[in-house]
């Protein structure tokens, strides 16, 4: 057991080094132009080490950001209360700013763009009360809001934050609260 123990650490230990020397490179490169040669010498590890770890250097970002996106989106969902959540989200979108800025000048904000999607998909299916909707409306009102929200929250993080989280936040909700009317008036209609 204790082999097990000491393999999994020097795997988890590996996975660090190698987030870490591809955080750094990035800190100067475009995510297109780092090899994993580059990224395995940096860390410190085998090329090996790398595969056994992950397939691509995308796996990498990913395994980085998603812990922090996720457990930010938990607390967002579990923890807040419903008439602070548009607050929360802004604030997580505040915290963010650096990191969203250098993903679009490094290409990797995909992403980034796809943990936060699949995360407010959640956030909209378990905030929000279907009862009075379609699974179709919920799949693809979910989906076009979430876009919708990282596309305003994005414009707002690199166009230098100008407008106030106030203003942000009420746009947001005019958004979802005219789209919901519009698919409730379309059941209806």
């Amino acid at each position: 057991m204790a082999a097990t123990d000491h393999s999994q650490q020097i795997k988890q230990d590996s996975q660090e080094y190698l987030i870490a020397a591809l955080l750094q490179l990035l800190q100067t490169n475009n995510l297109s132009d780092i090899k994993v040669t580059q990224v395995v010498k940096k860390a410190g590890v085998s090329r090996m080490a790398f595969y056994r770890n992950f397939e691509t250097l995308d796996d990498v970002l990913i395994a980085y950001f998603k812990p922090k996106i996720d457990a930010e989106f938990e607390l967002l969902i579990n923890r807040v209360p419903q008439d602070q959540k548009m607050a929360a989200l802004g604030d997580f979108f505040a915290e963010i700013a650096e990191t969203m800025s250098l993903a679009v000048k490094r290409n990797y904000e995909l992403i980034i763009q796809n943990i936060f999607n699949e995360n407010m998909m959640h956030f909209y299916d378990t905030a929000m009360n279907w009862d009075n909707f379609s699974p179709i409306q919920r799949k693809y009102w979910t989906r076009f809001m979430s876009a919708g929200v990282y596309a305003i929250w994005r414009e707002w993080l690199i166009g230098g934050q100008t407008e106030s989280l106030d203003d942000i936040h009420i746009l947001i909700a005019d958004f979802q609260v005219s789209t919901l009317k519009a698919l409730a008036n379309e059941k209806h209609d």
